[in-house]
């Protein structure tokens, strides 16, 4: 009986923080859209012309590469052109501004519900396993917040964040944890 017991509460707190998260991040989904690739670059053409000169791809909005070959041009080539443009250079650069910007704004709100839900677990004495659910929801929270962000976070804000995480579990140990001596 006490083994169903543990197990039971176990799956509780269990659930409570996939729920917990699942919720944030729909939440989130639901009330702070992402960028949409094609907002930034849409494609109504049916056919696209690529330029073959420089200025035109520049006026065009895209970019132009010359060819090379490691650094030195190509060996001639009749049909070889002088380059190629990417005409889709400075909507990627644009969605992928804006990308970044969504992805701190959802790496700052998932912190922030992630220490909300450490908070009211760690000052939550009445129900432990409550307690220990929201912790731990938390926690997770601020595990996905950085997954979700590290692609898009400069190094050093890696290591802030690694910090902070290693400092806000040690704590979370210390608190739910004490030793009984």
């Amino acid at each position: 009986m006490q083994t169903q017991s543990k197990v039971l509460k176990w799956a509780l707190i269990i659930g409570i923080i996939i729920v917990i998260n699942m919720f944030f991040n729909y939440a989130l989904s639901l009330a702070y859209k992402q960028p949409v690739y094609e907002a930034f670059c849409p494609n109504t053409a049916p056919v696209v012309t690529i330029p073959d000169t420089q200025n035109a791809c520049v006026a065009g909005g895209g970019q132009w590469t010359n060819n090379t070959y490691y650094g030195k041009p190509f060996p001639d080539r009749e049909a070889q052109p002088a380059g190629y443009c990417d005409l889709q250079f400075t909507c990627r650069n644009n969605f992928e501004a804006a990308q970044k910007v969504y992805d701190r704004n959802v790496f700052v709100t998932l912190i922030i519900l992630g220490a909300f839900c450490v908070a009211i677990g760690s000052f939550l004495k009445k129900n432990m396993l409550i307690s220990i659910a929201l912790s731990l929801a938390g926690v997770l929270s601020f595990i996905i917040a950085s997954m979700r962000y590290w692609s898009s976070a400069d190094d050093l804000v890696k290591v802030i964040i690694l910090a902070i995480a290693l400092g806000i579990l040690v704590w979370v140990a210390l608190k739910k944890f004490k030793d009984n001596q």
